[in-house]
């Protein structure tokens, strides 16, 4: 199978496994419309979803480190499906957190396998892993929408018509593992380009991306409100904040992939940040429907270092990809999950505004803690040199055709 073809392949499993993901945060207001919670109670559904799928990924990562589990990626798309299709049935809260819980825990086991994956079909390249990550954010994006359209024909118990695209996700990623028909390799298909791993700057690099993660959900899970509060408009005002947020999610992750064959990806990142600081605050403060340029200017400065993150996470730890990707794709996206609940916390007791005000600060900590990383220098994995060594992939010479 052509390389194009299989990243185009993955790249669409990946966003109809992270309309889930977007789908948790598009359904916070119909649960406080439908059953009446509060912004802590609403906020607690997005933990829920974020929590175990937080401590998971990295355990995943350090599994397919060992082996590849390939399979991992129609069965972990199937289960995210199930979880959100489930959340609408009945109304127990406690049911809803435990139907998003096991949706969090199949975009977990999801992510580091499917980094991996991406890797060896799209040998290494930036663009290859940009357009891979770009599917997941076209999932994000397509989330509010798709919710939307379902919940308000027939109210939360049509949720589990929000399976589909579970099904058709999982159906996609099967040519794509056929074609690559992976062995384990000698280093037990880890994918390791060799060379020592650079703990320090991957520590700095993941509290970076941490701080990126609290501002990302806490934006997609009270831009809504905020909207609506903002505009005077009413569900239609937040679905909008929300799909641009999550469309210049889209196009941060494609200007970044092709930024960092201009520039180096650490320097990339760093601009990001320092636009985001602005950004964030006219999200924040800037009255009226304006408010929506500084909502796509945030998540595109958030969305540029996305991919180049996970690809600097995987140089930084080489012999261990697996791990790096469940922890940057992972546990630093569920790390910011647990913020959520106290932001509604300080929302309900003072204002959106003042609870949303403390992110500003937050891209600026992300690029001081990129101001002295380094880019690494032992066997880039730019794309622009043909491709990655058999090492780098797990597949031998003579499987390489056509991969």
């Amino acid at each position: 199978m052509p390389r194009n073809k299989s990243i185009v392949l993955l790249s669409v499993g990946h966003a109809c496994v992270d309309v889930y993901q977007g789908a948790v945060a598009a359904m916070v207001p119909f649960f406080v419309a439908e059953r009446a919670y509060t912004y802590a109670a609403a906020s607690g559904i997005v933990l829920a979803a974020s929590l175990l799928s937080s401590v998971a990924q990295p355990l995943f990562g350090v599994l397919t480190d060992r082996r590849p589990v390939p399979w991992l990626l129609p069965v972990s798309t199937v289960l995210g499906g199930l979880g959100v299709g489930l959340s609408g049935v009945g109304g127990s809260y406690a049911l809803t957190l435990l139907f998003v819980a096991l949706s969090g825990i199949g975009v977990a086991a999801y992510h580091p396998e499917s980094a991996r994956v991406a890797r060896v079909a799209g040998r290494g390249s930036h663009r290859s892993m940009g357009w891979f990550s770009l599917g997941g954010n076209v999932g994000f994006a397509m989330a509010p929408l798709l919710v939307t359209a379902v919940i308000a024909t027939g109210g939360l118990r049509f949720t589990p018509l929000l399976v589909l695209p579970a099904l058709a996700g999982s159906v996609l990623t099967l040519p794509v593992l056929r074609a690559l028909g992976e062995p384990p390799s000698a280093d037990g298909g880890t994918g390791a380009a060799g060379g020592r791993d650079d703990w320090a700057s991957f520590v700095r690099l993941s509290l970076a991306a941490v701080c990126r993660s609290i501002v990302f959900v806490g934006m997609s899970t009270f831009v809504a409100f905020l909207a609506r509060e903002r505009t005077g408009g009413g569900t239609a005002a937040g679905t909008l904040a929300l799909c641009v947020l999550y469309l210049g999610g889209a196009v941060g992750t494609v200007a970044g992939s092709n930024l960092a064959h201009r520039w180096d990806r650490v320097t990339v990142v760093r601009m990001s940040y320092l636009i985001t600081v602005a950004a964030v605050a006219g999200v924040v403060f800037v009255p009226g429907p304006a408010m929506y340029a500084f909502v796509a200017l945030t998540s595109i400065g958030l969305y540029v270092p996305f991919s180049l993150q996970v690809t600097l996470a995987q140089d930084y730890l080489p012999s261990r990809v697996g791990t790096a990707g469940g922890i940057t794709l992972g546990l630093t996206v569920g790390v910011g999950g647990l913020t959520s609940p106290l932001i509604g916390r300080i929302a309900d007791a003072t204002s959106l505004r003042t609870a949303l005000t403390p992110l500003i600060a937050l891209p600026a900590l992300s690029w001081l803690l990129f101001r002295t990383l380094p880019e690494p220098a032992a066997e880039p994995l730019s794309g622009d040199r043909g491709g990655a060594t058999a090492q780098e992939t797990g597949i031998r010479p003579a499987e390489r055709t056509g991969a």
